[in-house]
């Protein structure tokens, strides 16, 4: 192509001259003779540009020469490149070994040879076969292979590697890899082909592959080689994997004879999911709220499919058993079962459902119908609302469409006892876990003696619980609080002393007005020291001073906590944010009667539980509930309570003389279940205290004696809050006289409502 127009640039001047001279000479001679001179055709004489009158064939003719010259070399050029690519292929193909003629391979029936070199020959499966004699390879070997090599092949066939029989490949052929990989029908067989895959990334061998990692035939000088793995222990070309990335099938034969053991290769093992990545519906504690809220929200959705996180190591249970009912068995297994009767007789465990109730957490996603899966262990230390998604405390992720927080609470202590130091610390059962029990029934059986600070719900239960046991030990229980009675923050004062005079009668040292100003380790004993000088010594401090709303995921999650009352604040739909709910003890709701509030009690947890999982399928109700919750101080005395129920606050008490019939056990006899609350879904309440042998309870010398009743708490002349003391199965009157919100001139006339006068 260049040198056309190279010939171009030289005869074009020389063209262009001669055709210009042609004209002056022509138009000299017209001048001269005065006459036209007939004129040649332009075409004929010049090579002017195209577009110049007539054909210009010179100029036709180079263009033409150019482009049949251009397009040539375009060819021999896309030619010789072709054949060069081939030969480079050609060369590629050539740079395995020397071939030898193929040799007959014995073979049992059924079998066939390999085909290709790259491809492991499956080995028989029945009767055995007699191979060659093994011949070392030629090329550059290994000393460890050589040495396989040079010793007896086995007689087994599960231990061999069949011979491959070199064929010549075509060179499309010896570029390419195998799509896929044999039949395998033998252990053998598999570990022959994870010999040859050890072999690509060990150096001690490198003649035997290419550096695009292909299995090259081997060179043979005369036969076949026979198996490379023997059957006894024999390094072979470097560490053999202990185990295969893939299935291995098992046949007959294989208790005939176990493949090579060599050194395995340290092949880390794939970690098991424990839980699912993604959960539509992510319950995080696993409490009563939490268990309550999964049912709800399988009931309304039963394909869903619910994860509950929880950190402790338990599956959902009920909390109130735990300083009630469990310590009243006679069982002494009962630590370990979590089982108790009820008042009535029955038996029942404090967990919710068993095990087969639950899903695993890896089986979540997979389970045609969904489920409730219960992840234990793991807690959850950071929310992302932006990207739905929460952060456990091992730094592994899972996401959500709808989260529920019902993380609870954590029991509170005093700051003297956690100044103390480590001897007074763990010396010190904050009471609320399953784990909490377990260790303070050690302690009742090993100690002599056992304090209990606080004189609220919690303290007094667990004060007559663990002076009923010491009756038949010579356990010392004390109980100590600030208030003039038990339960004086609840109750009106004339009936917290009564109340302490009954928690008195069964077995309890009260120490009433109690302000622990230190608390110290001497001599072996605890010693607390009061602000008025008194000193209390014993083994073992349990402070049931309250409950402090869990609300550590706040920060991340961006929620608003409550300043007056703690815990979360929710909407009437206890809803924290777009796809956030909150239920349980951690909720601060707004009460359309009482103004906003939190409640730490059972019924609590389970109707607001139960309403968050119905929003969170989309029913958008308000939460109205009046919860209600009971306490019971031995086996003849048990309350029930709604609404504000302060001791600051004026009362109304009306009583009668009580019956047989009213006590918690009489109560739960009628009935016919151990439910205190009507509010239950199922059986999940607690009972009141039960016991095998019950003890009638001790004459009080009490001017009055509070069979049953009825206390009315009053703000602004309106019923805000009722006890009902001694009577049972009559909430919802309660609550409706809570839910109308009306003044009552004579609340006598209020209290024959509940029946209290009825024998």
């Amino acid at each position: 192509m260049w040198t056309c127009k190279n010939l171009w640039k030289k005869l074009a001047p020389l063209a262009r001259s001669s055709s210009t001279l042609c004209r002056q000479n022509a138009r000299g001679v017209l001048l001269n003779n005065e006459r036209r001179l007939p004129l040649v055709p332009q075409a004929h004489m010049s090579s002017g540009t195209p577009g110049s009158r007539g054909d210009n064939n010179l100029y036709y003719l180079l263009v033409g020469a150019t482009c049949v010259g251009g397009g040539f070399y375009a060819y021999r050029t896309i030619k010789g490149d072709k054949e060069r690519y081939q030969e480079r292929i050609n060369e590629i193909a050539s740079r395995p070994n020397k071939v030898v003629p193929e040799q007959p391979i014995t073979e049992a029936p059924g079998e066939q040879a390999a085909e290709t070199p790259q491809e492991i020959a499956p080995v028989t499966e029945d009767a055995p076969v007699e191979t060659p004699e093994v011949t070392p390879i030629v090329e550059e070997v290994s000393p460890e292979v050589a040495a396989v090599e040079q010793e007896d092949p086995p007689t087994t066939p599960e231990a061999e590697i069949a011979p491959e029989s070199v064929v010549e490949p075509a060179p499309e052929e010896s570029v390419g890899t195998p799509d896929a990989d044999p039949v395998v029908k033998s252990e053998a067989a598999l570990v022959a082909r994870s010999v040859s895959e050890e072999a690509v990334e060990q150096p001690s061998a490198p003649a035997l592959i290419e550096p695009s990692v292909e299995l090259s035939p081997v060179e043979v000088t005369e036969e076949p080689p026979a198996p490379v793995v023997k059957s006894e222990p024999t390094p072979v070309a470097g560490s053999l994997p202990a185990e295969t990335a893939e299935p291995q099938t098992t046949t007959e034969t294989e208790s005939a004879a176990e493949p090579a053991t060599v050194a395995p290769a340290e092949v880390p093992a794939p970690t098991p999911v424990e839980f699912p990545s993604h959960a539509p519906y992510l319950l995080i504690g696993g409490g009563t709220a939490s268990f309550a809220a999964a049912r709800s929200i399988r009931a309304r959705d039963p394909g869903a499919r619910v994860l509950i996180i929880t950190d402790e190591p338990d599956l959902p249970y009920m909390r109130p058993p735990l300083s009630k009912e469990l310590w009243f068995s006679d069982d002494p297994s009962v630590v370990d079962t979590l089982r108790f009767k009820q008042w009535n007789g029955k038996e029942r465990s404090i967990y919710f459902q068993p095990p087969s109730f639950y899903v695993s957490p890896q089986d979540l996603e997979k389970v045609e119908n969904g489920g409730v899966a219960v992840l234990t262990g793991k807690k959850v230390v950071h929310m992302d609302v932006r990207g739905n998604k929460v952060t456990l405390s091992d730094d592994t992720e899972i996401s959500y469409d709808k989260c529920l927080i019902a993380t609870g609470g954590i029991p509170r202590n005093l700051q003297v006892i956690e100044r103390a130091g480590e001897e007074v610390t763990k010396r010190t059962t904050l009471f609320r876990k399953v784990e909490d029990f377990k260790a303070l029934d050690k302690v009742s059986r090993d100690t002599k003696s056992i304090t209990i600070i606080g004189g609220g719900f919690l303290g007094s239960e667990l004060a007559c619980a663990l002076g009923r046991r010491s009756a038949d030990s010579d356990l010392e229980v004390i109980q100590m609080f600030p208030e003039k009675g038990n339960m004086g923050k609840v109750l009106p004062e004339y009936l917290s002393n009564w109340t302490t005079a009954k928690v008195k009668s069964e077995g309890v040292a009260v120490i009433t007005e109690a302000l622990v100003k230190a608390v110290s380790f001497k001599d072996g004993k605890v010693e607390i020291k009061l602000k008025d000088g008194r000193v209390v010594k014993t083994d073992h401090i349990v402070a049931a001073v309250g409950l402090e709303p869990s609300v550590e995921l706040a920060k991340s999650a961006g929620l608003e906590v409550d300043s007056d009352f703690g815990g979360f604040r929710v909407n009437a739909e206890l809803q924290a944010r777009s796809n956030i709910w909150v239920a349980g003890d951690a909720a601060c709701f707004y009460d359309i009667r009482l103004g906003r509030r939190r409640v730490e009690h059972h019924d609590h947890a389970v109707v607001s539980g139960r309403l968050a999982g119905e929003n969170m399928t989309g029913a958008n109700k308000p939460y109205w509930h009046q919860s209600m919750f009971w306490s019971d101080l031995g086996p003849d005395v048990g309350y029930e309570a709604i609404g504000i129920v302060d001791s600051s606050l004026p009362t109304v008490g009306v009583f009668a003389k009580a019956t047989a019939k009213d006590t918690p056990k009489a109560a739960t006899e009628k009935s016919g279940t151990g439910i205190r609350s009507e509010s239950e879904t199922e059986g999940t309440a607690s009972s009141p205290v039960a016991s095998s042998t019950p003890e009638p309870p001790p004459v009080l010398e009490q001017k009055d004696n509070y069979g049953k009743g009825v206390i009315f708490y009053l703000r602004d002349k309106v019923v805000v809050g009722i006890i009902l003391w001694n009577v049972f199965n009559r909430m919802p009157v309660a609550r409706k006289i809570i839910k109308d919100g009306e003044e009552h001139a004579d609340l006598n006339e209020v209290a024959k409502l509940f029946n209290i006068h009825d024998d």
